[in-house]
């Protein structure tokens, strides 16, 4: 019982820490501490019209509800709420506070590349979390929301962020298309990304949070297509039908889980 405590307050402790490490992380990519901004790093190739797949700038508000959900979270560990499945989280999410951090410090530093496999990781422990919370039940609605609700956020965004990611990384390196079009390759990663929000919403029976930040993403893309120096009709009408997809799905599910649930 003493191991176990801690081992709990050691958890506690690294996800507290890794919380601020991000949160100093998000400071110097938004420009304070001598910073960059973000679409300004690495020669603008994370800018909002560097590439096909770069949403509008109205995309990145989603991070005020991750940190301030990450913010929420943080507290709610310390707390004695479903420590079971706290336990299990408590490392895996500090991992990925502190890949997002090491993910700005990366970009500063205009290694794109490295920044792919950085985000690629994050990607990988977010569905590794995913996993975990369709396996274990939330206590109360604060947990729901603080961690099913925030983690969930971050996931469905972070699918998003990594296409883009790749994109300019790909479009910064010269790369010429293999024989597809621009328009074409965006669609086609486009429609896997609907694909995989398809998958998720199945998977975790129509969690909202996941399936609404995917759909957020793809809906900036198709605003940024539409409206920005980059423009293109069938990228913007793609990723405009493939948020509604995911979107409609995600509820469609969601919808058929209550009536089960309802009926058993």
């Amino acid at each position: 019982m003493a191991q176990e405590t801690s081992t709990d307050r050691g958890g506690q402790i690294a996800v507290t820490l890794s919380f601020l490490v991000c949160l100093a992380g998000s400071m110097i990519g938004v420009g304070v501490f001598g910073g960059t901004p973000i679409a300004s790093a690495a020669g603008g190739a994370l800018s909002t019209d560097a590439t096909l797949l770069a949403p509008a700038s109205g995309a990145f508000a989603v991070w005020t509800v991750v940190y301030l959900g990450l913010a929420g979270y943080t507290v709610l560990q310390w707390f004695p709420v479903a420590e079971d499945r706290q336990r299990r989280l408590r490392l895996p999410v500090a991992g990925t506070m502190l890949l997002n951090a090491a993910w700005i410090l990366v970009v500063q530093a205009g290694r794109l590349w490295v920044s792919v496999l950085v985000i690629g990781v994050l990607l990988m422990l977010l569905g590794r979390i995913f996993v975990l919370l369709t396996r274990t039940r939330a206590s109360g609605p604060l947990d729901r929301v603080l961690v099913d609700g925030v983690l969930g956020v971050y996931l469905g965004w972070v699918c998003v962020a990594t296409v883009a990611n790749v994109a300019a990384a790909l479009v910064a390196s010269g790369f010429g298309g293999a024989g597809l079009t621009p328009d074409g390759w965006a669609v086609v990663v486009l429609l896997a990304v609907a694909g995989i929000g398809v998958a998720l919403a199945v998977r975790g029976r129509g969690r909202f949070a996941v399936g609404a930040a995917i759909a957020w993403g793809l809906a900036w893309i198709a605003v940024a297509r539409w409206d920005g120096a980059l423009p293109s009709a069938p990228v913007a009408w793609t990723a405009a039908a493939a948020s509604a997809v995911v979107l409609g799905v995600t509820l469609a599910v969601r919808a058929r889980e209550a009536t089960r649930t309802a009926a058993a």
